[in-house]
C-alpha cells in the first residue's frame, strides 16, 4: 500500500531566491517549521507561487521538500494579487473597514490563477494524498480539485477572518466562493465565529443546509472548524532568556533614554491594525494624565506592506503624521513620547524589545489571528507584563486574561493604557501565566498535528 502524501498549496512558496548564493533557502516562519519534518516524512510537496513575476523554476527541491512552482505574470499580480485577493476579498473579510472594490477585470484573473494552482496540485497528486489549501487568494482551487478528484482528502485553512452574511453577501461572486470552499472536507478558520459566519453564508448562498458539524452540499458533508494557528513557544521562549537578546533590550532602553514604562506596538503597516487609533489613545492619556508625560514611552514598529497600493500609503501617511503630531505636542529635549520605526526587526531584536515593554498594545480593528500577540507572551517567560488586546482579534477569543479592549474607543483604549501601566506585579504575572500555559499546550506544532490528523496523516 502507497503511503499518502502531503501536498500544500498556498499563494507563496516557503523559499526565496538568494543572489549571494545562488540558491533557494527556506523563509522563516512558523508554518514552514511545522509543516518541513511532515513535508520530509511524508514525501510531500509545497506547490506556490516562487515570488518573482514570470518566473517558473518548474520542480525543485530545497531541503528536501519538492517544491513545485506555479507561475504569475505582471499583470496578474496586478489584477488577481494586489486587485481581487488585496482590493476586494482583504478590506471584505475585515469588515469592510476599507470599501472593499468590486471588479469583474479583477475576478476573470483570480478563476485563472486558482485553476493554475488547481493544476499544479492535479500534476503531482496520487489517489490516497491529502491536499491542504491555504488561504484567502485560493478560495476556489478545493471544489476545482473536487472535480477531478471526487474521493480525494482536501481541507482548506483560511488564515484572515471571516465575515457574516450582512458583510460577506455585498460580493458579486458570494455564491462561486463559497462552492469554491465547500470542495473541502474540512474548512478551518481561526475562530469559532468566523465558522459559525460561514456555515450561515453556505447555508444562504448555496445549497448547503446544515451547521458547522454538518454543511450537506449534494451527497458531500463538510465540516467547518475552529483551529487557530499559533507559534513556535519554545523558541521565543529560548530567545527571551538568551544573554544576548538581553543586552540587546538593555541597549533598546538606554536609546529611548530609560523611560520608566516603555508601550509597544508591532504591527505590519496595515489599516486594519488600528495604529492611527491607538495614537490619539495615547495622546488623550497625555492629555489627562499629564504626570505620564516624561515617563511613559511609546515604540511603534511599521513593517512595511503592499507600499504601491494607495490605500497603504494613506494608512503610512496618516501615521507619520499622527506621530508627528503627537511628537511636537507632547516631546521635549529630554523625552521623546513615540518612537516610530518603518520598518522590520531580526526577530532577535523583536523579542528584545518583547523582553522590555512592560505593555505591549495589539489593537487591530479586525485580524484573523494576531501571532504578535502570543510572541509577547512567550517571550516575557517569568518577567510578567500586560497585554492590552482588540477584542476583534482572532487571538481574543483564547486570550481572555488580556486586557481586552474595543479598539475603535478611543477614551476606553486610554483608560485600558492607564490600568494596564498601573496594574499590580502580581496580578500582572497570574495573567502573563495562564496565558503561556496555553500556548505551551497549543504551539503551532500542536496546531499542525491537529490539522494533518483531521487530513489523516
Amino acid at each position: 500500500m502507497v503511503e499518502p502524501r502531503l501536498i500544500v498549496a498556498a499563494n507563496r512558496l516557503p523559499v526565496a531566491w538568494d543572489d549571494k548564493t545562488q540558491s533557494w533557502e527556506t523563509s522563516p516562519g512558523g508554518l514552514v517549521s511545522a509543516l518541513a519534518p511532515v513535508l520530509r516524512e511524508k514525501d510531500g510537496i509545497w506547490v506556490g507561487w516562487p515570488g518573482t513575476a514570470d518566473e517558473d523554476p518548474g520542480q525543485f527541491e530545497v531541503d528536501d521538500i519538492e517544491m513545485q512552482s506555479i507561475s504569475l505574470s505582471e499583470e496578474e499580480l496586478d489584477t488577481y494579487y494586489h486587485g481581487f485577493c488585496n482590493g476586494t476579498i482583504w478590506p471584505l473579510y475585515h469588515d469592510a473597514i476599507r470599501s472593499p472594490e468590486f471588479h469583474r477585470h479583477w475576478w476573470k484573473p483570480y478563476q485563472e490563477v486558482n485553476r493554475r494552482f488547481a493544476d499544479g496540485v492535479l500534476e503531482v497528486a496520487r489517489p490516497g494524498d491529502a491536499i491542504w489549501v491555504h488561504d484567502y487568494q485560493l478560495q476556489l482551487v478545493p471544489e476545482m480539485i473536487r472535480e477531478e478528484l471526487p474521493g480525494a482528502t482536501i481541507g482548506f485553512f483560511l488564515h484572515i477572518p471571516f465575515p457574516p452574511p450582512e458583510i460577506y453577501g455585498r460580493i458579486p461572486w458570494r455564491t462561486e466562493l463559497l462552492q469554491g470552499l465547500l470542495g473541502a472536507d474540512i474548512v478551518a478558520f481561526q475562530t469559532v465565529s468566523s465558522a459559525r459566519n460561514f456555515a450561515r453564508c453556505a447555508n444562504r448562498y448555496t445549497n448547503a443546509t446544515g451547521n458547522t458539524d454538518a454543511l450537506r452540499i449534494a451527497d458531500r458533508v463538510v465540516v467547518a472548524e475552529a483551529a487557530p494557528i499559533s507559534i513556535d513557544t519554545a523558541l521565543f521562549e529560548k530567545l527571551g532568556e538568551d544573554p544576548e537578546v538581553a543586552k540587546r533590550g538593555e541597549r533598546l532602553v538606554d536609546d529611548l533614554g530609560n523611560p520608566k514604562v516603555m508601550i509597544l506596538g508591532v504591527d505590519r503597516l496595515d489599516y486594519s491594525k488600528g495604529i492611527d487609533i491607538r495614537l490619539r489613545a495615547l495622546g488623550t492619556l497625555f492629555d489627562r494624565h499629564p504626570e505620564l508625560r516624561g515617563e511613559v514611552s511609546f515604540v511603534q514598529v511599521a513593517v512595511p506592506s503592499r507600499e504601491d497600493v494607495d490605500a497603504y500609503q494613506d494608512t503610512r501617511r496618516n501615521i507619520e503624521e499622527g506621530v508627528g503630531r503627537l511628537n511636537g505636542r507632547f516631546g521635549t529635549m529630554e523625552w521623546t513620547p513615540v518612537h516610530y520605526l518603518y520598518r522590520s526587526l531580526e526577530r532577535e531584536d523583536l523579542v528584545a524589545a518583547y523582553r522590555n515593554a512592560d505593555v505591549m498594545l495589539v489593537t487591530p480593528l479586525r485580524d484573523g489571528m494576531n501571532l504578535v500577540a502570543k510572541e509577547y507572551v512567550a517571550a516575557r517567560r517569568g518577567i510578567g507584563g500586560v497585554l492590552v488586546l482588540s477584542e476583534f482579534a482572532g487571538a481574543a477569543e483564547r486570550f481572555t486574561q488580556a486586557v481586552l479592549v474595543n479598539p475603535y474607543d478611543v477614551d476606553g483604549l486610554a483608560t485600558a493604557l492607564l490600568d494596564a501601566i498601573h496594574m499590580h506585579e502580581d496580578e500582572a504575572s497570574e495573567r502573563m501565566s495562564a496565558m503561556r500555559s496555553h500556548l505551551r499546550r497549543w504551539d503551532v506544532h500542536a496546531w499542525a498535528r491537529y490539522c494533518l490528523g483531521r487530513l489523516g496523516l
